[in-house]
């Protein structure tokens, strides 16, 4: 009896370590649902340097990082960054229209912060990697070193922090052969690539 009882134990652990840890989705669906969306476009992040010209009103113009909160502030008006450059645009005039008539304003980006992404799990060495922006997973992996010999090569994952948390699943050989669109996901400012 103590033989099967260990036996049993051995094969649930193997079935948990080899099932997938949560719900995910997979690279392809997500970047067809996300192509979908009617904005898309520059994603500020945290720390970048914005720069908001109101036309004929400079003491509302402001060159500003986004707050830890991000937030940045106009004077008097209070903004939160959706991370959408054009949604940003359009808030502002929004809420500018209380104080100027007409508001035409103006975002860029003066200073970019680094794209900084945690590789982890099997990876030859985890740890944080400053990319270029507009990488992708494959940029990620290769400054980790690649792949150990335990990783699932089926099981690469990204963690992307927008509310709500999305888990998004691709393949080492959908990545490196340009199997599908999950070679043209790009890493986002908050992401997190783990290979299981």
């Amino acid at each position: 009896m103590g033989k099967f009882i260990r036996t049993l134990g051995f094969a649930l652990m193997v079935a948990v370590a080899c099932a997938p840890s949560g719900p995910y989705v997979w690279a392809d669906d997500y970047i067809a649902a996300v192509e979908k969306e009617p904005h898309q476009g520059y994603l500020i992040a945290v720390g970048e340097l914005i720069a908001v010209r109101v036309f004929g009103h400079e003491e509302l113009s402001v060159r500003q990082r986004v707050r830890e909160d991000g937030k940045i502030s106009l004077g008097t008006v209070t903004a939160f960054v959706l991370y959408l450059i054009q949604l940003l645009g359009e808030q502002v005039r929004a809420r500018l229209k209380d104080y100027v008539n007409a508001p035409v304003v103006t975002v860029t980006v003066a200073e970019s912060r680094p794209l900084i992404i945690p590789v982890l799990g099997e990876v030859t060495r985890p740890g944080q990697y400053t990319l270029e922006k507009g990488s992708g997973v494959l940029e990620a992996l290769a400054s980790a070193g690649g792949l150990t010999d335990y990783a699932h090569r089926d099981r690469v994952f990204v963690l992307r922090r927008h509310s709500p948390l999305v888990r998004i699943r691709t393949t080492f050989s959908g990545l490196s052969q340009g199997q599908g669109r999950a070679s043209a996901l790009r890493l986002q400012p908050g992401d997190c690539v783990i290979v299981e």
